[in-house]
């Protein structure tokens, strides 16, 4: 049994489940699943079921970004919807197990497409159905009635946009490692040009192909949509806005990985943008503003990631490069106002 896993007691584990009333047969054993710098996902398993467990990492300056009571609302909520989402199984909120708020859900069998070595085996037909899929997906959250599912006051959809692009611009000046003027230019023009008016939806807030669990055999069919902790209500181009930024050859840096949705092979942002615009019925009203915002978001997140390194959480010894990324979002975003 392994008993060094970051973030993980395993027998805590094993008594906060069987006080849930989850049957465990024979010996809990447990896996950390690699993969994100997000938060710590690992596979429980006894000798007849899996489930996964998730927690937020072991250090870090952004407790929003690693909330799991979000994680553990909305897949509740969107269980029985258009939407794949594994089953909620049982939340500790305050983190008495694990000495941090953790999520138990349903192990969802399947193929996680996350590295250019994982789409060796699609032919370019498969890219296309997982393409398409991928964007069917997000459309559906996107026209999920929040107030019939529950989720009302799952956010505050009004002002959503401005409020984003205060939050990411305090969040610059809590992890940066240094001035860049391109940030300070951007998160200035992203203010002045916050739009009046948009649409309110369930919004993922990291979505992409590697937060999708296909089905075996068919990449043309997402069985989960997993890692939840950015959701709310929100603006639905910001999902789709990063979606397509993600796609950036230099998003590998923040990942510190060669990452499937890079890669060439599939469609470029401003086609994936016109199939959602298509699938979804909406409006890419203001998109330069939504791709800057985008942007911001990356850059700011690549400069936590480095930070983070800075005091020792660097589990695979590449987050300190994510710091190169930071100047190159930036002025992808400034670009981005300019098309």
């Amino acid at each position: 049994m392994t008993t060094t896993l970051p973030g993980m007691n395993i027998a805590a584990l094993e008594k906060f489940m069987r006080d849930n009333s989850i049957d465990i047969t024979g010996e809990l054993r447990v896996d950390r699943i690699a993969g994100g710098r997000s938060n710590l996902t690992y596979r429980a398993h006894d000798d007849t079921t899996s489930w996964i467990v998730r927690r937020p990492p072991v250090s870090g300056l952004t407790p929003s970004a690693h909330d799991m009571a979000r994680e553990w609302t909305v897949t509740r909520a969107l269980r029985g919807t258009d939407v794949p989402v594994a089953t909620a199984v049982a939340f500790d909120a305050d983190g008495a197990a694990l000495g941090a708020p953790m999520t138990v859900v349903e192990f969802v069998p399947g193929q996680v497409v996350r590295t250019r070595t994982d789409l060796d085996s699609l032919t370019d037909d498969d890219i296309a159905a997982n393409t398409s899929e991928l964007v069917r997906v997000l459309a559906a959250l996107h026209a999920v009635d929040h107030h019939a599912v529950g989720l009302a006051d799952f956010g505050r959809p009004d002002g959503f946009t401005a409020r984003q692009v205060a939050t990411w611009g305090r969040q610059w000046h809590r992890v940066k490692t240094r001035d860049l003027d391109d940030i300070d230019r951007l998160h200035q023009a992203l203010t002045d040009a916050v739009p009046a008016h948009s649409a309110a939806a369930i919004v993922h807030g990291d979505y992409r192909v590697d937060n999708t669990i296909l089905t075996f055999g068919e990449p043309g069919t997402v069985a989960a949509l997993v890692d939840w902790e950015m959701s709310t209500l929100g603006d639905p181009l910001t999902d789709i806005a990063l979606m397509c930024a993600y796609r950036q050859p230099m998003f590998d840096t923040v990942l510190g990985l060669d990452a499937a949705w890079t890669s060439p092979r599939y469609p470029d942002a401003d086609d994936l943008a016109q199939h959602y615009a298509v699938a979804s019925g909406r409006d890419l009203a203001h998109w330069n503003f939504y791709r800057a915002l985008a942007d911001f978001k990356i850059a700011v997140i690549a400069e936590g990631i480095a930070h983070r390194a800075l005091t020792s959480d660097d589990a695979d010894g590449t987050a300190a490069a994510a710091a190169h990324a930071t100047a190159e979002f930036a002025a992808a975003g400034l670009r981005a106002f300019s098309r």
